[in-house]
């Protein structure tokens, strides 16, 4: 498990591609914010986090937890979706737009497109400061 990447996964970068093949640039994995967003857009003053369905607990098929050892697994499912809860809470307080992806979305990124341009909005449009 601990070969298990927590930067550049998978999904992450179908992220990112499309992100940039929309005309967005972003920064990455900012440490000074809350929860180390996965993608960054500091003069929007917005933030992507692509969540693997898995670890973070999603109610999809690939977020249900193993049958085996689940004293083990619930807890630390459960403090992840926390730790996810107080870092999302955090940037908002600070001034920050939270968009969170999960991993089972990431695979059709043609219906992703219109999601983010929504949150995003216009990749060459007026900026705020």
């Amino acid at each position: 498990m601990q070969s298990v990447g927590t930067k550049d996964t998978g999904p992450e970068v179908a992220v990112r591609r499309l992100l940039h093949g929309l005309g967005y640039r972003y920064r990455l994995h900012r440490r000074d914010l809350p929860g180390s967003p996965d993608i960054v857009f500091p003069g929007r003053r917005k933030v992507i986090f692509v969540h693997g369905c898995y670890w973070h607990g999603h109610g999809c098929s690939k977020g249900k937890l193993p049958k085996s050892r689940l004293d083990y697994w619930e807890p630390k499912i459960a403090r992840n979706r926390q730790r996810d809860a107080e870092k999302e809470a955090a940037l908002r307080k600070a001034g920050w737009d939270v968009l969170t992806l999960w991993q089972c979305e990431v695979k059709d990124l043609e219906a992703l497109r219109p999601r983010l341009l929504v949150f995003l909005g216009s990749p060459n449009g007026q900026r705020s400061s």
